[in-house]
């Protein structure tokens, strides 16, 4: 099993991308309203084209033949300041490097959505008290009324890490109870607080 974790974007599905006669980019989505960039450079609207196909690693994105995007771009889960506004029109995917698909994607819900994983705290989390599992083609989908993103568990390691949550637990416990990289455990217990699936345990 591969060990290093991937973080990869993609525009929501009902988000079109065009470019207005002034050169300006605008994002469109149904749910989410209109957002516009104003005068974008070359990075940006490479990764937006990218994006607007599915999840994109941004080590993999060159704006030009051997010229990759900024390494700022790339070294992380958070979205670039010229892309922070889109969060709500960006799912968020964490994968492996062993080729065998993605663990888990977060997809906003809300308007207000925004997803900043900032690591996991040291207290005991759970899931949320109305938090309920469903089976989905893609794996299954965690949700909660409460939550301003929904997740899909698309393989059974994130699911693994999910199911610890189920009684409080810290990211150490949750480290020591499974089979899994440590990096693994933290980076999916990091995307699953940052979507609002992880809370701080009551009592």
């Amino acid at each position: 099993m591969g060990s290093r974790t991937l973080h990869l974007w993609a525009l929501c599905e009902d988000v079109v991308v065009t470019t207005d006669d002034d050169g300006s980019v605008v994002l469109s989505s149904g749910r989410f309203g209109t957002e516009r960039i104003e005068e974008p450079d070359r990075v940006v609207r490479e990764m937006l084209r990218r994006m607007e196909l599915g999840p994109v690693l941004p080590l993999n994105v060159e704006v030009a033949p051997g010229r990759p995007v900024p390494q700022t771009w790339v070294t992380g889960p958070v979205l670039p300041p010229p892309l922070a506004r889109l969060s709500r029109m960006v799912i968020r995917t964490l994968g492996m490097d062993d080729l065998k698909g993605p663990l888990l994607s977060v997809t906003p819900v809300a308007y207000d959505a925004t997803f900043v994983p900032e690591g996991v705290p040291a207290h005991p989390l759970r899931l949320p008290r109305d938090a309920h599992m469903a089976r989905a083609p893609a794996g299954l989908v965690l949700a909660s009324a409460r939550a301003k993103h929904e997740v899909v568990l698309h393989r059974p390691e994130a699911a693994w890490v999910a199911a610890t949550l189920a009684w409080p637990v810290t990211a150490e416990t949750a480290v020591a109870a499974l089979p899994l990289p440590h990096a693994v455990v933290h980076d999916v217990l990091g995307y699953l607080v940052a979507a609002g699936m992880a809370v701080p345990a009551e009592g």
